[in-house]
């Protein structure tokens, strides 16, 4: 029988291509759960196989069975943040939608929050009794081992697995955190660790991570890509956001992608001002492709809105250089000095071209 009392725990699911796991899921919850008077919040950022509507299937035979629909919106870390906001739960816990968390390992984390012994308890795949077998391939373990040891040299408690995206957390704590979640990216936990303070007690609990039985993996080299931009934004303080570092990041791989197609181009017998246009070109191309697929992802533009996108932002970009050039020549006929005058005007060229894209492009 289904409780009709208020939930004490509410698990959050955020989700996106999951149909086919949502049902075994909630079974799962079910008979892992049988001691909580609990509910499951499903955020879905509009999957295209139907998520959203398994979700409300279920929810007309079980009150427990939530789902917030995003349009629009991308991101796990996003998803997160309102799924944990949307509940009145004293504790909350976070979870994938992919089957692949041992929903067994919930009560583990739950109960000593729920006793007052721990604020935040997170699901290790590294400690003792723990296991990782399930990540999909070699590749992925790299990138999964190589995110934890970026993390743990900036955070400020012992944790074997920062990049663990099962944990669960007293709600209030959460409450006074979220001012400073930016939830820009994939790792949520990582954010929520650096962001309440060296006073909350956080701790571990060994959880199998099992393989996928439907669905696709979400973690990419795109998804580390976003992290490390992450990571750069908590390293200074805050000032520098994630979005304008990726964004500079694949500026960088632009120049290096103009360089190439320079090369290229001269060497086919292309004069140089010609093979610049050419460098210049690919480089533009690459940006935008680049920018669409990792900067401005939960953005991202398709089809129709494609090629209209796509001039405004070689037409920003054309205004960035001009800026470029004439600031660059600005600072030379005052200071006299070469590298600082380039480097003046390579840094106004990227704020313009990010202020218009944020603005105009993938506004």
């Amino acid at each position: 029988m289904t409780s009709r009392l208020p939930a004490d725990l509410t698990v959050v699911v955020p989700c996106y291509n999951e149909v086919l796991n949502v049902a075994p899921l909630v079974r799962a919850l079910d008979a892992a759960l049988l001691q909580r008077r609990w509910e499951v919040v499903f955020v879905d950022d509009h999957s295209p196989d139907g998520t959203a509507q398994a979700v409300r299937e279920l929810a007309q035979q079980d009150p427990r069975v939530r789902i917030i629909e995003r349009v629009g919106r991308r991101g796990l870390s996003s998803a997160v943040i309102e799924g944990v906001l949307s509940s009145s739960a004293p504790v909350v816990a976070v979870m994938d939608g992919d089957l692949q968390h041992d929903e067994t390992t919930l009560n583990k984390l739950v109960a000593p929050i729920f006793s007052g012994d721990a604020d935040i308890m997170v699901a290790s795949r590294h400690l003792a009794g723990g296991d990782s077998s399930g990540l999909a391939n070699r590749w992925r373990h790299l990138l999964s081992q190589a995110g934890i040891r970026l993390a743990q040299i900036m955070l400020p408690y012992p944790l074997t697995d920062p990049m663990s995206g099962f944990f669960a957390v007293r709600r209030e704590l959460f409450d006074e955190a979220a001012p400073k979640l930016v939830g820009s990216g994939f790792k949520i936990l990582l954010e929520l660790v650096l962001s309440v303070g060296r006073g909350a007690r956080i701790a571990e609990a060994p959880s199998v991570f099992r393989p996928r039985l439907a669905g696709e993996s979400k973690l990419s080299p795109l998804v580390m890509f976003q992290f490390l931009g992450m990571l750069v934004e908590r390293a200074c303080g805050g000032w520098l956001p994630t979005r304008f570092v990726v964004f500079a990041a694949v500026g960088l791989i632009g120049v290096l992608v103009n360089l190439a197609a320079t090369d290229i181009a001269r060497f086919s017998g292309c004069e140089f001002n010609k093979a610049q246009m050419i460098g210049m070109a690919c480089a533009i191309i690459a940006n935008f492709q680049l920018n669409n697929r990792i900067t401005y992802y939960d953005r991202r533009l398709k089809g129709v809105r494609w090629w209209p996108g796509f001039i405004l932002f070689v037409a920003g970009c054309s205004l960035g250089g001009i800026a470029n050039i004439g600031v660059a020549q600005l600072v030379y006929d005052s200071a006299g000095h070469w590298t600082r005058s380039s480097a003046a005007g390579a840094v106004i060229g990227v704020v313009w071209n990010y202020v218009v894209a944020s603005t105009l492009v993938w506004r």
